[in-house]
């Protein structure tokens, strides 16, 4: 029987889906599917993401640039599972692009499921848990340095269309914020957009690289994993390493490190930053909630250099 971990269930529910019962019977009807499909074993405990299954595996018979081949000739790899949409519809085609390059490698995939098949890195070592958060910032820019030389694939989300969808939606958002200042804040992330707009980029973007979302390797000392990726400038890629592990006083020297290791113009890093700010809050204002704290301060911080 495959576990199915009780917080992926949780994460299911919470966002509207399915009863518990049907959600875990469908999982793992596709999780056998793909064992067998891709000659896979079980090899550990399962694990999970906010929407992903993942489950160790050793594949049979399959070969490995990047881990070990256990006896009897299987290569550790991990099987992931979930569901298709436009975020997750990308993240094969970006791990294709950058061939282990800064990121996870791609091994198999099925496109009418999304179901991956990955290398195995260390789960057990994540950036997040490196305790400068300093350090861990200045990895986020290297690998975003390298990942971000990549021209983006065809058919990938587009920044700019992104942009031109938040325009469109700030207008109605914006009388729902009821605090002055918050509101003023919000329509100057809009104006910030503005700017840049009409030079959206054509770079392959992670979209979510942050702390979490990075592990340690036999082949790297640390490798990008699970992108929601786009087409665009890599300007839009700090706001997840300005939030993760979130302190105040540490913003303006967050930006600074990865605007100079990746050589971004500061002017249009702040706005696309700013773009960021917006982007999430729209989404939170429109689902009837407030605004992010902490994303509000980092969009006054890079609005209002000290």
């Amino acid at each position: 029987m495959i576990d199915i971990p009780a917080g992926l269930v949780a994460s299911y529910e919470s966002s509207g889906g399915k009863a518990a019962e049907a959600f875990t019977t469908a999982l793992r009807e596709r999780a056998a599917r793909f064992l067998d499909q891709w000659e896979l074993r079980l090899d550990g405990p399962s694990m999970n993401g906010r929407c992903a299954l993942v489950l160790p595996v050793l594949r049979a018979g399959g070969t490995s640039r990047s881990s070990a081949v256990e006896s009897g000739g299987r290569t550790p790899a991990v099987l992931k599972l979930q569901d298709v949409d436009e975020e997750t519809a990308g993240e094969p085609v970006a791990l294709r692009a950058w061939d282990g390059d800064g990121a996870v490698r791609l091994l198999e995939a099925d496109a009418g499921t999304g179901t991956l098949l990955l290398e195995r890195l260390d789960a057990g070592r994540a950036l997040a848990d490196l305790p400068d958060s300093r350090e861990a910032t200045l990895v986020i820019a290297q690998l975003l340095a390298r990942l971000t030389t990549v021209e983006a694939p065809a058919g990938l989300r587009r920044l700019g269309d992104i942009a031109a969808q938040l325009l469109h939606r700030t207008s109605a958002v914006l009388p729902r914020i009821a605090d002055p200042a918050e509101r003023r804040l919000i329509a100057d992330c809009a104006a910030a957009v503005r700017e840049v707009a009409d030079e959206p980029g054509d770079r392959l973007l992670h979209w979510d690289l942050h702390f979490e979302n990075v592990l340690a390797a036999d082949r790297a000392d640390w490798l990008a994993i699970d992108p929601k990726p786009l087409a665009g400038d890599p300007s839009f890629e700090l706001l997840p390493a300005l939030w993760n592990r979130f302190d105040a006083d540490e913003v303006g020297w967050r930006f600074d490190a990865m605007t100079e290791v990746l050589g971004l113009d500061r002017d249009r890093a702040r706005a696309w930053t700013l773009g960021r700010v917006l982007q999430n809050a729209l989404w939170t204002v429109e689902d009837g909630r407030s605004p992010v704290p902490e994303h509000l301060e980092i969009g006054r911080r890079l609005r209002d250099p000290r």
